[in-house]
C-alpha cells in the first residue's frame, strides 16, 4: 500500500531533525557536545512537589483513571493563581481545563474549533505547534511577521484585510518563543478591540509568564476588561516550575471554547496521572519561591552567554524574557542560512543550536539559544565559538567547495 496520508502530507519535513541527528551521532563518538538547542529545562523540580507526588503516588486509589478535564483541586489551584497573579476571577468550573501540557491543549482546541478551509492569524517566527496545529486540524494559515523592527498592529490588520475567508483566530505569544520578545498591556487592549469588532478569536500562550528579567512582569490578555468574551490562554508548569516531562498545563478563558476543548479532550484522553495532578496543585498552592530562583537562575545564564559570546566575536541581543536568546548568524556565515549554520556550528564548535527556519520563514537568519546549560559550560561554549569565529575564512571556504561538491 502506497497511500500517502493527508494529515501528514500537509507537514513538512521536521527541520530540527537534522541537527538532532547530527548531535546523536557526535555524542556516539564521544564528543561533549553542548546543547542550546531544545528548551529543555534541566533544572529539577522544586523538592516539595516531587514529595506531593510520591505521597500520592503511594495511595492506589489514585492509580485509577483520572477525568480529562482535569481534577477538581488542580482547576481551582489554576483559578487561584490567575487571581494572585493577575487579579483575574476565574470560574474553575467552566473557565479553565488542565492539559498535558500546552501543546496537547493547543493542538485540541485548534482541532475542536477549525474546519477545512479556516484562516488562522499565525506569527512568524512562532513556535511549531502555533502553526501546525491548525495544518493538522485542516486550516489554513496566513503569516504575520513579528520582531523587534515590526509594527504588530499594522501587520494585523493587513492580515485580516488580505485574507479570504475572514480569519476564525489569531495566535498570539508573549513572551515570545523563540523571539524573547514582549508587549505590554496596551498592545492587548489594541487587539482585544480590534478582534472584537473583527470576529476573531484570540488563542495567547503565555508560557513564559514568570521568566522575565527586565521591566515589568508580562500581563495576561484577561487582563483585558471583557478578553475572556473572545480568547482562551494557555500557561504551563513547565518553566514556572520547572517540570517539562510531568506534562501539566491549563487553557482558561472563553466559556464556549473551553467546552469545546473539553468536548474533544473526552473523546481522546481520561487526564493526566492523578498523582502528578496532585503534585501539580501543590506546587500552585504551595511556597512560590522556587520561582524567583529559577528566574535568577536564568537572569545569571543570560548575563553570562550575552557577555561571553560577544567577547568570542557573536553579538547577540539580550532577551528581557523568557529562557532564549533570538541570536543573529555572525556575519560569516549569513551566506548559509540557519540551518546549515547550526550544523557548522554543531561540527566545528560542538555546539548546538536551533535553526531559526523551523519557527517560520521569518525567522530565517537567527538561530536560538535556549539558556539550558550551566554557567561553567556555558563559559566552554564561549571558548569554542571563539576558536570557531578565529577560523571562520578557513571555514566558509571549507563550507562552499563542499556545497559546490554536493
Amino acid at each position: 500500500m502506497n497511500q500517502e496520508f493527508h494529515r501528514v502530507r500537509r507537514l513538512p519535513p521536521y527541520v530540527f531533525a537534522e541537527v538532532n541527528a547530527m548531535k546523536a551521532e557526535a555524542r556516539a563518538a564521544g564528543e561533549d557536545v553542548l546543547d542550546f538547542g531544545m528548551g529543555n529545562p534541566d533544572l529539577p523540580s522544586p523538592p516539595h512537589v516531587v514529595e506531593k507526588l510520591v505521597e500520592a503516588v503511594q495511595n492506589p486509589k489514585t492509580h485509577r483513571y483520572s477525568v480529562s478535564r482535569g481534577i477538581t483541586g488542580l482547576r481551582r489551584a489554576n483559578a487561584g493563581y490567575y487571581g494572585r497573579r493577575f487579579n483575574v476571577d476565574i470560574d474553575p468550573e467552566t473557565e479553565t481545563i488542565v492539559t498535558l501540557g500546552s501543546k496537547e491543549g493547543f493542538a485540541n482546541l485548534a482541532m475542536a474549533i477549525t474546519s477545512p478551509g479556516d484562516v488562522v492569524l499565525v506569527p512568524s517566527p512562532s513556535y511549531p505547534i502555533h502553526a501546525y496545529g491548525f495544518i493538522i486540524a485542516g486550516g489554513a494559515l496566513r503569516h504575520m511577521p513579528v520582531g523587534p523592527n515590526v509594527d504588530l498592529r499594522t501587520e494585523l490588520e493587513r492580515a485580516v484585510r488580505h485574507s479570504v475567508p475572514p480569519p476564525l483566530a489569531l495566535v498570539l505569544n508573549f513572551p515570545s518563543n523563540p523571539t524573547a520578545q514582549v508587549v505590554g498591556l496596551d498592545f492587548y487592549k489594541e487587539v482585544v478591540d480590534f478582534c472584537k469588532e473583527h470576529g476573531i478569536y484570540i488563542l495567547s500562550d503565555l508560557a513564559y509568564a514568570e521568566i522575565y528579567f527586565d521591566g515589568e512582569p508580562p500581563s495576561s490578555i484577561f487582563e483585558v476588561p471583557g478578553a475572556k468574551d473572545i480568547a482562551v490562554e494557555f500557561t504551563s508548569l513547565s518553566k514556572t516550575y520547572s517540570m517539562p516531562g510531568w506534562r501539566m498545563g491549563f487553557a482558561t478563558g472563553n466559556k464556549k471554547l473551553i467546552a469545546a476543548l473539553a468536548r474533544i479532550k473526552s473523546y481522546l484522553d481520561y487526564g493526566a496521572f492523578t498523582p502528578i495532578q496532585v503534585a501539580a496543585t501543590a506546587a500552585l498552592n504551595g511556597p512560590q519561591d522556587c520561582i524567583d530562583e529559577f528566574r535568577d537562575t536564568y537572569r545569571r545564564r543570560r548575563d553570562v552567554l550575552i557577555e561571553r559570546f560577544g567577547r568570542s566575536g557573536w553579538e547577540i541581543p539580550s532577551p528581557s524574557a523568557t529562557m532564549f536568546a533570538w541570536a543573529p548568524i555572525p556575519e560569516p556565515f549569513r551566506e548559509f542560512g540557519s540551518l546549515e549554520f547550526s550544523k557548522l556550528l554543531l561540527e566545528k564548535a560542538q555546539v548546538a543550536v536551533s535553526p531559526g527556519i523551523g519557527f517560520g520563514e521569518y525567522g530565517e537568519g537567527y538561530v536560538r539559544v535556549a539558556l539550558v546549560e550551566n554557567q561553567q559550560r556555558i563559559l566552554q561554549a564561549a571558548r569554542n565559538i571563539k576558536r570557531f569565529m578565529s577560523e571562520s575564512s578557513e571555514i566558509v571556504e571549507q563550507a562552499r567547495k563542499q556545497a559546490v561538491a554536493s
